[in-house]
């Protein structure tokens, strides 16, 4: 793969797709022993090379694996990372009859280290699956979950005092060296695009969530610019040639969302002190606030603009999303924006509520608008 693509493409999307119904079935099977994991794996290959395909026909140029082989967008991964171990978050009905996830309780027993190549083989056969398809211009992108979320949810309580007497530096330098270990085994592998997935920088925006941090003892002012200092440890190892993109989502667990709030009690510390190279950014409802946060983005970085919802099937006018790329484009340069549905259709294996065919439109128009004012997908 050429590291000369300009990334990320102005037509992108966030990553998951909604599985198909033989794909769940067999997790069902699987997961009561009926069948076993080299079975699904067949079976995960064969969704993987049907979503791959798709993506391709309706104009996308990059390209995941749907994230089918994940049962929860983070849990699957950072359970993985030696010294982390992890609870099934757990489906709770709110006041009003909605579903809503409960987070994860992810806890850090001891050190935080690369044990072995978590996404390394799904990454060489999302890379085979898109070489297949004879386009040069396709680039297969992995998607992983913040390293911010192992500190967020349990705060200093969900990091072991034993392991870590003092969270500064040795916690954040260790699961930097495990992120970079494992960039470093997709860099080699061929892997020139990855996404890191954050909900805690949204969950920052948002009073309820701010108050939350409160009672842990963390200040709710200060982590933003903590959490830039963590990952652009996780920067520091990036290999050369990568693009590195971070992804805040306000939930997305069955069409249903966790927080709100503007970016500003954010914005300077991820758009100004991340050292990343693409912020990923929902900005489908009035949850999101205005487009005043992207005054803090620095030349050379590129920001992509959740403007199309991936929760609901309705589709979004032409006109009113130009529109809104037109009023961010008054505070970023237009040449560093892009566009892309609000977040994935289906973060978690349950997907939202949202049909196959209207998952697939939404794309169509992501593509079709990215052409009209820049141009190019």
């Amino acid at each position: 793969m050429s590291s000369v693509v300009p990334l990320p493409f102005r037509a992108d999307h966030i990553g998951s797709f909604l599985r198909p119904d033989y794909l769940i079935k067999a997790r069902e099977a699987h997961a009561k022993y009926c069948i076993g994991a080299a079975e699904l794996r067949q079976i995960e290959d064969r969704a993987i090379a049907e979503i791959v395909q798709m993506q391709r026909d309706v104009g996308l140029k990059a390209i995941t694996d749907g994230e089918f082989r994940r049962t929860y967008f983070h849990v699957d991964f950072l359970r993985q990372l030696g010294g982390v171990v992890s609870e099934e978050p757990r489906t709770i009905t709110r006041e009003d009859g909605s579903l809503e996830l409960a987070p994860p309780v992810i806890k850090v027993m001891d050190k935080v280290r690369h044990i072995k190549n978590i996404q390394l083989a799904d990454f060489e056969y999302l890379q085979r699956q898109t070489l297949a398809l004879g386009d040069a211009t396709l680039m297969p992108k992995v998607t992983l979950p913040s390293p911010t979320m192992l500190h967020f949810r349990g705060g200093r309580a969900g990091i072991s005092q034993q392991a870590y007497p003092q969270l500064e530096p040795e916690f954040y330098e260790d699961v930097a060296k495990a992120y970079g270990a494992e960039l470093q085994s997709l860099a080699d592998a061929g892997c020139r695009y990855v996404q890191m997935d954050d909900t805690n920088l949204a969950y920052l925006c948002d009073e309820k969530m701010r108050a939350a941090a409160r009672s842990r003892g963390d200040d709710p002012n200060e982590l933003p610019y903590r959490y830039a200092d963590f990952i652009n440890r996780v920067v520091a190892y990036k290999p050369q040639g990568m693009t590195l993109g971070i992804h805040l989502c306000r939930g997305n667990f069955r069409s249903t969302y966790a927080a709100a709030g503007n970016y500003e009690p954010v914005a300077e510390a991820l758009l100004a002190k991340m050292q990343l190279d693409a912020f990923f950014l929902e900005y489908d409802d009035e949850r999101s606030g205005d487009f005043r946060p992207l005054r803090y983005l620095p030349k050379g970085k590129q920001v992509v603009l959740g403007l199309i919802t991936s929760k609901f099937g309705q589709m979004e006018s032409k006109d009113d999303i130009k529109r809104r790329i037109d009023e961010a484009a008054q505070y970023a340069p237009i040449e560093q924006l892009c566009l892309s549905p609000q977040c994935g259709f289906s973060s978690t294996v349950h997907g939202n509520n949202i049909a196959f065919d209207e998952q697939r439109r939404k794309l169509e128009l992501v593509v079709e608008i990215a052409e009209e004012v820049w141009g190019a997908a």
